[in-house]
């Protein structure tokens, strides 16, 4: 059976544009990271607007992971949590380590999440939130060798929850567009 819809032949090389713009898609993901976490620690006299930057990072690891993981390398994830611990004033590897687990498991359950709807996909990041909220209350007390308030930590888990939808819909369609490689 013949193909029709390709030319048999040399394809020219990508000019420069092109590559460009390919690279560009394919560094999409953690430049949106890297700056959503920049604006979310600008001082724009929000109440308890440091909560703001370990929920957009979170929401967009999770997201990127699942549904972009090329997008979204270990290394890359790493640096972000570093990032994330420094502009935060976290305990230095508690955003790292949290961060990871969550590539980890995004990368473990990536196929199953990523033919899921949007309200699965929330459900499961939802349980997931609390459970990094657990994870970076848990290793700042092992830190400090003290307990700290769980208030804090249950706060940081609905507001990564509720804030999902804010960026996940925006992610989306960046990711069906803007930041798909293939269209380049």
């Amino acid at each position: 059976m013949v193909d029709v819809g390709r030319a048999p032949g040399i394809r020219p090389r990508p000019g420069i544009w092109r590559r460009l713009d390919g690279f560009a898609r394919r560094a999409f993901p953690v430049t949106s990271t890297v700056l959503l976490m920049l604006a979310s620690n600008a001082p724009f006299g929000i109440p308890d607007q440091a909560a703001l930057l370990p929920a957009v990072t979170m929401i967009a690891v999770f997201f990127w992971s699942v549904f972009r993981p090329s997008g979204m390398p270990p290394l890359a994830v790493f640096l972000i949590g570093l990032l994330l611990d420094l502009l935060g004033w976290l305990p230095l590897g508690t955003g790292v380590l949290t961060l990871l687990l969550a590539h980890a498991f995004c990368a473990r359950w990536r196929r199953g999440l990523a033919r899921q709807g949007f309200l699965p996909v929330w459900l499961v990041f939802t349980g997931f939130a609390a459970a990094a909220a657990a994870v970076m209350w848990g290793l700042a007390s092992l830190l400090i060798l003290r307990l700290l308030p769980l208030a804090p930590a249950a706060f940081q888990a609905v507001l990564t929850a509720a804030l999902y939808p804010a960026l996940a819909i925006p992610f989306g369609r960046a990711h069906r567009d803007l930041a798909a490689p293939e269209r380049a």
